[in-house]
């Protein structure tokens, strides 16, 4: 059994440190909390110990009725180890700790590649983070884009790709950026972030993103157009992504057309927090002609990382060796099928 400190219980921890806690091969021994809001009664309601960074913090939290088990050092001190969920930036500034500590760690998409040195996606390179000591999984965006383009490349071969990012403004939950009435392009410049990061999982991938912030809290879309070294064909694709255990067609029975529907369904299909950790791939968008192929996905940002923790995890204690065996104890404990599955 694994023991698993989630270091940061926000959006993406306390997602993370629920789908640990389904697992049989892991254990939470604690999350952290800066201050003693409303998730952090959440974690007192799931049964997580509950640590702080600041041990002077201590009576704020068990003033309205938080046991405070420990600092955060203590926290990952009981670990084998460290899921770092703490905002961009933040977590670069824990690293000293992880290694004075001697400490498996990973980190998410906020932070550099260069952190630890190996970026991680399941579907894509999930035997390079055996035995790691430090793993940083990629973004939403990247997670998303892995996916898809590692199954096109190895059925026809990836010419190129553009990728165009619809993002949204910011999380449901998150009110400091306030309402929003603009399209914002998210860089200016070309290309964005998302491809650079996508090659440090899939290095020999040519590929251009342009990104945009548009005022939505749901989801991400992706328009994507890849060109192919072979003829690619429309049914063969929609089989790809059927086969795949990570990625969802958006039938058009369902009819859905958007981001909100697609998390009402998820909620409608008791779906914990309405997630979608598949790549929802609208079957009616998919264009294959000769070497073009052209898509639209939506990324649930809030989820679909969740289920690569879970498999960076196994990887890196060498819990699971296999990818695939990994991928699909995951989805069995949290009881978790593709969305075409449901319609």
């Amino acid at each position: 059994m694994i023991k698993v400190a989630i270091n940061g219980y926000g959006t993406i921890g306390k997602r993370v440190a629920d789908a640990v806690a389904a697992q049989y091969d892991m254990k939470i021994i604690g999350v952290s909390k800066t201050r003693p809001n409303a998730e952090a009664f959440i974690a007192k309601q799931r049964g997580y110990p509950l640590y702080i960074a600041d041990i002077s913090k201590k009576p704020a939290f068990e003033k309205v009725g938080l046991t405070v088990a420990g600092s955060v050092e203590d926290m990952c001190n009981a670990a084998d180890i460290i899921v770092d969920a703490t905002p961009g930036d933040v977590g670069a500034t824990n690293k000293p700790l992880y290694e004075k500590l001697g400490k498996k760690a990973l980190w998410q998409g906020g932070e550099e590649h260069e952190i630890a040195g190996f970026s991680f996606n399941s579907s894509c390179n999930y035997n390079g983070a055996i035995g790691r000591q430090f793993v940083r999984v990629v973004s939403c965006n990247t997670t998303g884009l892995c996916r898809i383009i590692h199954e096109i490349d190895k059925e026809y071969g990836v010419a190129h790709v553009l990728a165009i990012m619809v993002r949204r403004g910011s999380d449901p939950g998150e009110i400091k950026k306030g309402p929003i009435d603009a399209v914002v392009l998210d860089p200016v410049t070309v290309p964005s972030h998302h491809g650079p990061d996508l090659q440090t999982v899939l290095p020999h991938i040519s590929i251009t993103t342009m990104a945009m912030i548009v005022p939505t809290t749901m989801m991400h879309m992706h328009a994507i157009r890849i060109t192919t070294k072979k003829d690619v064909n429309r049914d063969r694709v929609s089989e790809l992504i059927r086969q795949h255990p990570r990625m969802g067609l958006v039938k058009k029975s369902a009819g859905i057309k958007s981001t909100a529907e697609l998390k009402e369904f998820a909620m409608d299909l008791g779906r914990q927090r309405a997630d979608l950790y598949e790549n929802c791939i609208f079957e009616d968008s998919i264009y294959a002609n000769k070497n073009e192929l052209c898509f639209f996905q939506a990324i649930h940002q809030e989820a679909d990382v969740v289920v690569e923790n879970v498999d960076a995890i196994r990887a890196m204690t060498g819990l699971c060796k296999d990818a695939a065996t990994s991928i699909k104890m995951t989805n069995d404990a949290l009881g978790f099928v593709p969305i075409q599955n449901n319609h």
